[in-house]
């Protein structure tokens, strides 16, 4: 109910919407699929330029569809260098596309054909084709790295078309297959080109302005003719020119820019060209008006109107007000008086040495009516044609019956949003109280489950054939924390049917009273009573034996209070459920550490943390584990483990401060590098020897061989939770699951649990064992991304279920398990550590201790 005081201000501004939906695009916004996936485009509108077989023509090359064979494929094998196949899409009329997506062959699992790269060519009226180049000038697009998973790019810039084309490229002989989708939305403004006197440089102190139309899709040699670029591009420029919305690009580039002194005419005329005739209402152009620099928007504008072949004989002419003390860019909104034509051409007048644009759009009736009824082919009465009406007047009896259609359609617009809107406040309630309900009730439901499926076996098949159905899917943004999945068990037959194998541990205490046919040789304090706390940002923070923990509880936190004022955000690093985990710079930091830590940064100068942020609505056992966890934190002491360096609990919101490492996590700092060779010469880029990665995995190793020490089990190891700071040092944090970055890295069950389970063993995802057992495991996995520089995800042929039906090989041990593949990089000597990391029984894989020693002895 207290949102309901924000429905008049919505609906003024869904009102301003509406009215300005025709004058305007907006990128951000016109991403809607234009109708591959879901059916709107018709089969005939779809054609390419071959086909491997009938099962495999054009039109079963839509997006998530597998009818026919799964996909378009062209006839023959796409050879490097050819681009004579193509998939191509008929919109019917022009569109402002912004995205554009693909898939490979899938087939239910059976196909592998897939396009790794592609370009694309558009159209606006069939015959004259245009390739797409990104604002740096690349024509090839990223494609798919396998046959299902869906790759979305976006179109920097967009492109307005009618007709569009999907080329695969290769840079090898192999056979391709597509389904594709577009996104974006109608082109209601209806221009079809604009032509121009080409940009010029203006020079500046250092470097010089670019005011060219560096995207524009036409003839460029002295003028612009016969194509659309930065001026329907949907960006306009900032107030300053000399900067951009766009990185890493020069001076001036949001702009087209001329001066007077090239133009002895003292005008930039602009011509451009529309679909069809239409009855033109307003124009609205971008200017800049930074008058410091000699830039003022036009003076007069003066336009001429072309209905047929010849122009209209008297012009119109608007002036607007100048304006000298407000520096800011500005649409200038020209009033075209219901003109009806097909072609205008406008000559701006210059106020001072400059005129900068950015933007020009235009609203028409035809455009207008194209977005609510069935319009008619002109704007005309059916009875009157243009030749037969040369003053071009509309009658205005239609137009007030047009325009209270209008009005009513924008009622029941109206009436509807805020019906939707009262649902969603209602929806919003109902489920902060459930989650509410949920984060006090979620420990005590699981365990009860869990105890109930270890002890009553003979209500085993019923609570799998319950559960039996559970499912993963990708999530985002990241839901709440992982769980132990005691309900994937029931994903295997064996384990479904099967009486004597053991119960999952339950999330709150595991006790594993089971008797168990599967003697994996966990360790000891796997079997005793565990503590997983909750950790604010979403992760479980470490698994811990209660004995551990009840030691801790009688210790006072070894850390000091820290004065809020004298941390500075940076920038939110993630979230989770609970709370919030932000990069800070911490003043004065060196004050409030033990002697014991040193930085290597001077007193005068801030020290670089991460502030773990407890919300300041989570419920009293989050308050309680957060606490908990500063105790843990605050023990932890070891130079590869992130230390907790202060704390902020003498009021809300409670914090926690931990250390950040400069170079960011690992997994970013390798995949923005190369190993050393020939390639990484020719390419520039930086690079990491390979003594250098074996050092890091020791280091990685070292940490968790102090953890394993005290029986800390961490749960989540992977590179997206190691920091980078200088020389290659590694720290091993905790809060990579808060990140939108990883979210692609866990997976959902039964709306609850999230689960890391491309770097979980198998006894974690079948039998919810989380042991120092199991983070050997998920060492392995890590030395896997180490020496694969993080350029692949484990397991990135395999679809999530595949991954889980894989564990179950390792569990039934028929040798038809699926590995990890050795990477190029990798002795073989490495390789078999990774391989005893991924042994099926537990007591066989190596201890942390042995594995850096192993590393040690790699490392001249």
């Amino acid at each position: 109910m207290k949102h309901l005081w924000d429905v008049p201000f919505l609906l003024l501004i869904l009102l301003y919407l509406l009215a300005a939906v025709t004058s305007q695009v907006n990128p951000g916004v016109c991403r809607y699929p234009l109708g591959m996936s879901g059916g709107q485009i018709q089969d005939e509108d779809i054609s390419a330029s071959s086909q491997w077989s009938e099962s495999t023509a054009a039109r079963y090359g839509r997006l998530d569809f597998e009818e026919g064979d799964g996909a378009w494929c062209p006839e023959i094998t796409v050879e490097p260098d050819s681009l004579k196949e193509f998939l191509q899409i008929d919109l019917r009329s022009l569109h402002f596309i912004t995205l554009v997506g693909t898939q490979g062959r899938h087939a239910g699992g059976i196909g592998n054909e897939f396009s790794q790269m592609y370009k694309i060519k558009y159209s606006r009226d069939g015959s004259r084709w245009i390739s797409w180049r990104n604002r740096q000038g690349k024509q090839v697009i990223e494609g798919n790295r396998n046959a299902y998973d869906i790759v979305l790019k976006d179109l920097e810039p967009p492109i307005i078309a009618r007709y569009v084309r999907f080329m695969p490229v290769t840079d090898h002989s192999m056979n391709v297959c597509m389904r594709v989708e577009l996104y974006g939305c109608e082109w209601l403004d209806g221009l079809v080109s604009y032509n121009a006197p080409a940009g010029e440089q203006m020079s500046l102190p250092a470097p010089p302005a670019y005011l060219n139309d560096s995207v524009y899709d036409g003839a460029v040699i002295h003028s612009m003719t016969e194509g659309l670029g930065q001026l329907t591009d949907g960006v306009c420029g900032l107030d300053d020119f000399t900067h951009s919305h766009v990185y890493n690009v020069w001076p001036g580039y949001d702009y087209v820019g001329w001066t007077n002194e090239s133009l002895p005419s003292g005008f930039v005329e602009i011509m451009f060209e529309f679909d069809r005739i239409r009855n033109f209402t307003t124009m609205k152009v971008h200017c800049n008006n930074m008058y410091s620099r000699h830039v003022k928007a036009f003076r007069q504008v003066v336009c001429y109107f072309r209905s047929e072949a010849d122009w209209e004989a008297t012009p119109l002419s608007f002036s607007p007000v100048e304006d000298e003390k407000n520096p800011s860019a500005r649409f200038i909104t020209v009033n075209l008086a219901n003109h009806m034509a097909s072609a205008i051409k406008c000559q701006f007048f210059f106020a001072d040495a400059w005129m900068l644009f950015s933007e020009i759009t235009f609203q028409s009736d035809t455009a207008m009516y194209n977005t609510t009824l069935a319009p008619p082919k002109t704007a005309l009465p059916p009875n009157i044609q243009p030749e037969d009406d040369p003053t071009h007047k509309v009658d205005d009896s239609n137009t007030r019956i047009l325009i209270g259609c209008l009005v009513a359609i924008i009622f029941i617009l109206v009436v509807i949003i805020v019906i939707i809107l009262w649902r969603q406040v209602w929806q919003k309630m109902l489920e902060k109280a459930s989650r509410r309900m949920l984060d006090d009730e979620l420990t005590a439901s699981l365990s009860i489950q869990s105890e109930t499926f270890a002890y009553n076996h003979n209500q085993s098949s019923t609570i799998s054939e319950q559960e039996s159905n559970s499912t993963y899917e990708r999530i985002f943004p990241l839901g709440p924390d992982y769980q132990e999945p005691s309900r994937i068990i029931c994903k295997l037959p064996e384990f479904a049917q099967s009486s004597e194998e053991p119960a999952s541990t339950s999330t709150a205490a595991s006790k594993s009273t089971a008797t168990t046919a599967v003697q994996d040789g966990a360790p000891h304090y796997a079997e005793a009573d565990i503590v997983n706390l909750q950790g604010v940002t979403g992760s479980n923070t470490y698994a811990i034996p209660a004995l551990t923990m009840d030691l801790l509880s009688g210790k006072d936190v070894a850390v000091e209070e820290f004065p809020r004022k004298l941390l500075t955000f940076k920038e939110k690093l993630g979230e989770g459920q609970f709370g919030e985990v932000h990069l800070c710079e911490a003043e004065g930091m060196q004050e409030f550490m033990n002697k014991e830590f040193l930085f290597d940064i001077p007193e005068d100068q801030p020290v670089l943390v991460a502030v773990k942020m407890l919300r300041s609505d989570a419920s009293k056992n989050a308050r309680n584990d957060f606490l908990k966890e500063i105790k843990i934190m605050s023990r932890l002491k070891d130079p590869n483990i992130i230390r907790l360096l202060a704390v902020c609990i003498y009021s809300d919101p409670l914090c926690m401060i931990t250390e950040y490492m400069e170079n960011g996590d690992l997994n970013q700092f390798l995949s923005r590098h190369e190993p050393e060779g020939q390639l990484a010469l020719l390419s520039n880029a930086p690079t990491v020897s390979f003594n250098n990665l074996c050092y890091m995995a020791a280091q990685i190793a070292s940490g968790m061989k102090y953890l394993s020490s005290l029986n800390f089990v961490h749960r989540d190891l992977a590179t997206r939770n190691c920091l980078v700071g200088k020389n290659f040092t590694i720290k091993i944090a905790d809060f990579g699951m808060s990140r939108n970055l990883y979210s692609g890295d866990y997976y959902r069950i039964q709306g609850r649990a999230v689960l890391p389970i491309r770097w979980m063993s198998w006894e974690s995802i079948l039998l919810g064992k989380f042991t120092t057992a199991s983070d050997v495991w998920a060492f392995g996995v890590t030395l896997w991304e180490i020496l694969n520089f993080c350029k692949e995800q484990p397991y990135s042929q395999l679809t999530d279920e595949q991954v889980i039906e894989n564990t179950g090989e390792f569990f039934r041990d028929q040798k038809r398990q699926i590995y990890l593949p050795q990477p190029v990089l990798c002795p073989d000597s490495l390789y078999k550590i990774m391989l005893s990391c991924w042994r099926r029984n537990t007591k066989e894989r190596p201890s942390f201790q042995e594995i850096h020693r192993a590393l040690l002895e790699l490392q001249p």
